[in-house]
């Protein structure tokens, strides 16, 4: 046999070849075949002409994404690997053999699929990246800062709109009942339909993994396990990326940036054509100083005429390394120590780490490339003409240590703590580790309760507003008294829940409202794809408990706003259920009119994160993209689940076959024994 492909009662696949090769090629060849339509659409938004197939909405971000010269950077990366580390660089060629020749012949809705490059993968994960670190909230802080003044880039810093995160808790054997430790938790990502995680199987002589792989890209990066030591990974929240405003001019020979020494210097600049599905052709100027790639603006200014231009330094660009060198380590990764070094390589995006194996060896740590700069870098856009804003070096990745043999991640201040200037608020964080100390010895089985806990912890700041509140109208007097006796769970079929998203909603709009917030309302004429950052209602939903416990507020009279929220909600009658309103609404290169997104307990502060925009939707587009229990006891104890299922072709028996599990808080079991799976073909 060269490699053979089989598949469990799920349709996950699992994969057997005689070479490490081999099974890259199949890896490729079987999610091509599971997901073509995706691994075409990811193509598309990696070299900026998703707008060619999918019209003129795509075209902010291929815009953006040509300009940032995201192919480009992921070419040289791949250069840079074939150098230093041929070995990785030939399997993911054969990875990318793989797609091709499972894309071959594939029926897509909207034409024949294109052709994988080798550099094509890092351009994928390029691409689903860029914006995880939230560089545009630099933008936000800046307007907050120039209009409110200092204070309010702490008072609105939060978890934004735009991040992503993740759940991740280790809890050592000492804690066990089998005496090996289980690592589980849950990533928090838009939720995709097809699922952005692949649940995959990879064996061959060298090394068996079972993980959550990225379509599109060969191996396992951020959750898997060998048999003798598992890993996951959670958002460190480190800051890695700068915006630079840019004084530039035209000349006779192209366009000119003013360095910090006083002298204008040449910028690379040329334009490129972006086909938009029909409409005419779109010409995009590509202009790239010493910093890095100009990414709104140019020597005329943005759009509006705001005199600005903002080029973006990331790590990738600067050194040319993605840090593709950690994954074939890690497949082969026997203990520990194996995955510490191989995450000493690796680039972006900057993680939390955290490792297991069957010798008691833990491991919690942050890997990634943080660049050594000013402080002002890390906060908002700086000067590119001034000195002093230059990258000087790369922080040394921090460790971090277990308490009473657990160590819990939730993108809270933690070891990453250091290399970054926004965290998520410490709920989830803290009610992961209160539920595990309610227990001294914890099995993979007990871990699905706490993935799925609603405990909302943030609503406390409101309901001390309305535990306040005299001289209310009867009506809502009544709703006052019911969110009062609330246990403050937001379960899909609870009203109270529902009745605290409406005067969360009411209040959060009412602020954004508000005149003192008047000149954060129409940000300058960012690009499109910026803008989720700028927009004030989610800037006040995310950070309400920080402007509702803040001593002053601008002069707003909150508690004034909060009464006339709760007599507005009470005024409007009686709301259902939260899970009527809090509907699951995933991202789909093509709308699917017929799929009804289900009701889902859970909130933004939640472990059960489900994230929805207060003050603007109640639907939520973001939350656990996937649900995993690493056992080190028995991997075949280990369970893991996906939001909808294996198989991204639609009708498939396992398109959406998890999605019941998932949402009831079920997993599927891990299947490792290729005598329990079906055969489905050689390749």
């Amino acid at each position: 046999m060269s490699a053979e492909i089989y598949r469990d009662a799920w349709g996950i696949p699992h994969l057997r070849a005689d070479s490490v090769r081999e099974l890259a090629r199949a890896q490729g060849l079987v999610t091509a075949r599971d997901r073509a339509w995706q691994l075409e659409v990811e193509r598309h938004r990696a070299r900026g002409t998703s707008a060619a197939v999918l019209g003129v909405d795509a075209l902010p971000w291929d815009r953006f994404i040509r300009r940032a010269r995201l192919d480009d950077t992921a070419r040289r990366c791949f250069a840079d690997l074939s150098v230093k580390d041929p070995e990785t660089a030939d399997w993911v060629r054969a990875y990318v053999d793989g797609v091709n020749e499972g894309l071959t012949g594939a029926r897509l809705p909207l034409g024949a699929p294109g052709h994988w490059d080798p550099w094509t993968p890092l351009a994928v994960w390029l691409a689903t990246h860029i914006l995880f670190a939230g560089f545009p909230a630099k933008l936000w802080r800046t307007e907050a800062a120039k209009h409110l003044g200092e204070d309010a880039v702490g008072l609105f810093a939060t978890d934004g709109p735009g991040t992503s995160g993740s759940n991740g808790w280790l809890v050592s054997g000492e804690r066990t009942v089998t005496g090996r430790a289980v690592i589980a938790g849950d990533p928090h990502r838009f939720i995709e339909d097809p699922g952005v995680y692949q649940q995959i199987h990879l064996s061959c002589p060298e090394f068996d993994v079972i993980g959550l792989a990225v379509p599109g890209v060969p191996g396992i990066a951020h959750f898997g396990h060998t048999g003798t030591v598992a890993w996951a990974i959670t958002n460190a929240m480190a800051d890695y990326q700068d915006l630079y405003s840019e004084k530039l001019r035209r000349t006779g020979a192209g366009v000119e940036a003013l360095d910090p020494d006083g002298s204008w210097r040449r910028a690379s600049r040329h334009t490129e054509t972006i086909e938009v599905a029909g409409e005419e052709p779109v010409e995009v100027e590509v202009i790239e100083t010493a910093r890095g790639p100009v990414i709104a603006g140019g020597p005329e200014g943005l759009d509006d005429g705001t005199p600005l231009a903002l080029s973006l330094r990331t790590p990738p660009r600067v050194t040319s390394d993605l840090g593709f060198s950690t994954l074939l380590p890690l497949l082969r990764a026997r203990r520990v120590a194996d995955v510490d070094r191989a995450f000493d390589q690796w680039a972006e995006p900057v993680n939390v780490v955290q490792a297991a194996d069957t010798e008691g060896g833990l491991l919690h740590r942050v890997a990634g490339r943080v660049p050594v700069r000013s402080t002002a870098n890390r906060t908002r856009v700086v000067p590119a003409w001034e000195a002093g804003h230059e990258w000087t070096g790369w922080h040394v990745m921090p460790y971090g240590e277990l308490t009473d043999g657990v160590a819990v991640m939730a993108n809270q201040r933690g070891p990453a703590a250091p290399l970054g200037v926004e965290f998520a608020p410490p709920h989830r964080a803290d009610r992961i580790a209160a539920l595990l100390a309610k227990r001294e010895k914890w099995t993979a089985a007990d871990m699905p309760a706490i993935h799925m806990d609603t405990h909302l912890a943030s609503a406390g700041p409101l309901l001390d507003h309305l535990a306040a509140l005299t001289d209310l109208s009867p009506e809502a007097a009544e709703l006052r008294a019911t969110l009062l006796a609330w246990n403050r769970r937001m379960d899909a079929d609870s009203s109270a829940a529902a009745l605290f998203a409406a005067v969360r909603g009411a209040v959060v709009r009412r602020l954004a409202a508000h005149p003192a917030f008047a000149a954060l309302t129409t940000p300058p004429a960012y690009p499109e794809v910026l803008l989720p950052w700028l927009g004030l209602t989610p800037r006040i939903g995310y950070a309400l408990e920080h402007l509702l416990r803040a001593e002053e507020l601008y002069g707003v009279d909150r508690p004034a706003q909060v009464r006339a929220a709760v007599e507005e909600v009470a005024l409007a009658g009686p709301v259902k259920t939260w899970g009527e309103s809090h509907r699951l609404f995933p991202w789909r290169a093509l709308p699917d009119p017929a799929f009804d997104g289900p009701g889902l307990s859970g909130d933004h502060d939640c472990v059960l994160c489900t994230s929805a925009v207060p003050g603007l939707t109640d639907l939520a587009a973001r939350g656990p993209a996937a649900r995993y229990v690493w056992d080190l006891a028995r991997r075949e104890d280990s369970r893991w689940v996906v939001p909808f299922g294996a198989s991204g072709v639609p009708g498939s028996p396992h398109h959406r076959d998890q999605l019941p599990l998932w949402l009831g808080g079920d997993l599927v079991p891990v299947v490792t024994d290729f005598e329990q799976l079906s055969k489905e073909s050689d390749v």
